[in-house]
């Protein structure tokens, strides 16, 4: 998925976490496996992305991890493609969630189609605040990739939280300058209204044209 040599990637913040302590990759899988088994709320978002698709859509899960999301799209009846530079997430969500196409891969150089995959997504899902574990150097060319892989008429989807590095003013700002369109601006997943003051941001773009 990669043109660079692995000496020339940059890696992300989350590599540079679980390269730190390696136990944590494991503790992340864990802690949302305790929180299903409690019974709590773990595909809000996917939720919001099925009720953007009709049945049998593409969907690309960018920072998929543990598969939560892309596992209950293609439960949904969609197409999913999951990619996280993370293996162990991966291999985590190939056991759960067996049906989605798995992928480690780094989303500053995705390249799908070099792994024989349609670049023709109806709906990019980037949950869990992965834009905000991005190095910052690479979220420009991530949200390039994003709006290179869409289908004419699909749509980005991306959430994460205040206070994490990336001014939501400077996101909207860097997916502007790289082919990307704000449509909708909400606070939550379950489609509460952004206002200047809100600590969360879900932002839904199409391809600018």
């Amino acid at each position: 998925m990669s043109a660079r040599t692995p000496k020339e990637r940059i890696p992300s913040q989350w590599e540079e976490i679980t390269a730190a302590d390696p136990g944590h990759s494991t503790w992340y899988v864990e802690r949302f496996r305790a929180m299903e088994a409690q019974g709590k709320d773990i595909v809000g978002e996917a939720r919001l992305v099925d009720a953007m698709l009709g049945r049998g859509g593409r969907v690309l899960d960018a920072g998929c991890g543990l598969g939560r999301l892309g596992g209950y799209l293609h439960d949904a009846g969609h197409v999913v493609v999951g990619v996280d530079v993370d293996p162990v997430l991966i291999d985590v969500a190939k056991e759960d969630h067996p049906g989605p196409t798995w992928l480690v891969g780094d989303l500053a150089e995705l390249d799908l189609p070099a792994d024989g995959i349609t670049a023709d997504f109806d709906v990019i899902v980037c949950a869990g605040n992965v834009m905000t574990f991005l190095a910052p150097s690479t979220r420009e060319s991530v949200l390039a990739g994003f709006a290179s892989h869409l289908a004419p008429t699909g749509r980005v989807v991306v959430g994460f939280g205040a206070d994490r590095g990336y001014e939501f003013s400077q996101f909207l700002a860097d997916a502007q300058a790289n082919g990307l369109t704000a449509d909708l601006l909400l606070s939550t997943w379950d489609l509460r209204p952004f206002t200047e003051d809100s600590d969360f941001l879900v932002a839904v773009f199409s391809r600018a044209h």
